[in-house]
């Protein structure tokens, strides 16, 4: 029979050398792991009876956590909103089955709202949808410029066009369900994707500076259809969004929500990652079930979403990454922070960069290598600033100048576009194009090749009205530098544009 060893003692209780007991323990207790009765923060006085948080600190700290994650949702969901709100625009224009698309064939003017659309391609964009039509043929025609399928979270699917498995060539690609399991035919090029709504967005390019050429091609080359009608396809039918009024971006209010739990209560449950349903379930928005929050909740989100959307505002145009600087001494930014279209910094060692994806999704849209990664002579690259050179915002009342070094590296084209940072959409002013293209406009060009753009509300005079883009007083302003078909010297930075001048 054993027998029970007597109550031990503080002393052989103690760790050797240790002998300052704690207050109402028989030993030493870390310090760091003790909860004080009571602990100032950020969002007040917190109490506990031994660590037992009062009712009241808990009701704080309730609200305080939710708060956090209305945040969390707003940051890590743009995405998602983002292609909701361009699907629900194109809706509103009557661009909703597979064989519907928008075509700008008089090019994207300031009128339509849309993430930095740029004047300067032939857009052809139309909206998937798998889950009601089951897998998708596109068939896109020989010299397609870069085309893009992305998913409902806007994430990559594949790419067609030049950048894409055709080369330029043409072909039919067939978009299927992740998790389809019927025959899928040969001759296609074949890419899988998780959600079912997904975005299909083409660009043609300008010949002799005119969209003609590429809207022909659009209209009698581009085909959309379900599989299972591929014998018999609908008609095309294309709805001109070049100067009409339509909205294609997600709110900044708290309709945010509503248009996340639209997307989660649509899409497939492996649409998403289990952490962020596990996130938008922590606010009540759940496949299946109503978003209907309480008066409390509503409050909270409503508060959570101004800050969240103040949050995206100072990622995009004062980021604090070193990262997103093109050069070291400049007021340059790239879109693409890491160079990595899924925002995990190459080998993914570090994880995924949130904030490099709010910075890009909150700004743009269309999620494609090509417009990541170093592929020179194919795709496009991307550079933005919101200062002139002395660091200030652009002052839509003030001018400005910019100067284009000669030997552009751009084997296609570069263009530049002047942005409203509310809307993040061309800026609008009675210049329908707010915008220069290297073989759209005739610009005056400087005797060293070097081609001087003006910003400001009046125009400079004389033979430099040509390279003027008009601007708004009391109204801030953005630019992107696009180069399509980059070349060697923008990779390596032995080429790169001036600052913006403050000139008046």
């Amino acid at each position: 029979m054993t027998q029970e060893p007597d109550d031990p003692t503080k002393e052989n209780r103690m760790p050797p050398g240790q002998d300052d007991v704690t207050p109402g323990y028989i030993t030493h207790i870390p310090p760091e792991i003790m909860t004080p009765d009571s602990v100032e923060t950020r969002i007040g006085t917190l109490n506990f009876f031994d660590g037992l948080p009062t009712d009241e600190t808990a009701e704080k700290l309730y609200d305080h956590l939710d708060f956090l994650r209305g945040v969390e949702m707003f940051l890590n969901f743009v995405p998602a909103a983002s292609v909701e709100a361009i699907r629900r625009g194109l809706a509103s224009i009557g661009v909703s089955n597979s064989n519907q698309a928008v075509i700008f064939d008089r090019l994207m003017d300031s009128t339509p709202l849309f993430l930095t659309g740029n004047t300067d391609t032939v857009y052809y964009v139309a909206v998937l949808d798998l889950d009601r039509d089951g897998p998708t043929v596109v068939e896109i025609p020989p010299g397609c410029g870069p085309g893009t399928v992305d998913d409902a979270f806007f994430r990559f699917v594949i790419d067609m066009g030049a950048p894409g498995p055709d080369h330029g060539k043409g072909g039919k690609y067939l978009i299927v369900p992740a998790d389809y399991d019927g025959d899928l035919p040969d001759g296609y090029f074949t890419a899988h994707s998780p959600s079912s709504v997904n975005l299909l967005i083409l660009r043609g390019f300008l010949v002799d500076g005119q969209p003609d050429a590429s809207v022909a091609m659009f209209t009698d080359g581009v085909r959309v259809y379900p599989l299972a009608q591929a014998e018999n396809p609908p008609a095309m039918e294309l709805t001109s969004g070049s100067a009409v009024a339509f909205n294609t971006i997600h709110a900044n209010d708290a309709t945010f929500y509503d248009e996340v739990a639209a997307v989660i209560d649509r899409e497939p449950t492996g649409c998403f990652d289990p952490e962020l349903l596990g996130l938008a379930a922590s606010i009540g928005i759940r496949k299946g079930q109503p978003f209907a929050p309480d008066d409390r909740m509503q409050a909270i989100l409503t508060d959570a979403v101004a800050v969240a959307n103040a949050t995206a505002r100072a990622i995009v145009f004062k980021t604090r990454d070193p990262a997103a600087q093109l050069y070291p001494d400049s007021q340059w930014q790239t879109g693409f922070v890491g160079g990595d279209y899924r925002w995990l910094g190459g080998d993914g060692a570090a994880g995924r960069d949130l904030d490099a994806r709010t910075l890009f999704f909150y700004f743009a849209t269309v999620n494609t290598p090509a417009m990541a990664l170093e592929m020179p002579g194919v795709g496009s690259q991307y550079a933005y600033t919101a200062r002139d050179g002395g660091g200030a915002y652009l002052d839509g009342a003030k001018s400005y100048r910019l100067r284009i070094p000669p030997d552009v590296p751009a084997k296609d084209f570069w263009s530049l576009v002047a942005y409203d940072p509310q809307t993040r959409s061309e800026l609008q002013t009675p210049q329908s194009f707010p915008s220069k293209n290297s073989v759209r406009d005739a610009l005056t060009t400087n005797g060293d090749g070097s081609i001087d753009l003006y910003f400001g509300p009046n125009a400079p005079g004389g033979d430099q009205d040509p390279n003027w883009i008009r601007t708004v007083p009391g109204k801030g302003f953005a630019v992107v530098l696009r180069l399509y078909g980059p070349l060697e010297p923008w990779f390596d930075k032995t080429w790169r544009p001036g600052e913006i001048e403050l000139i008046g």
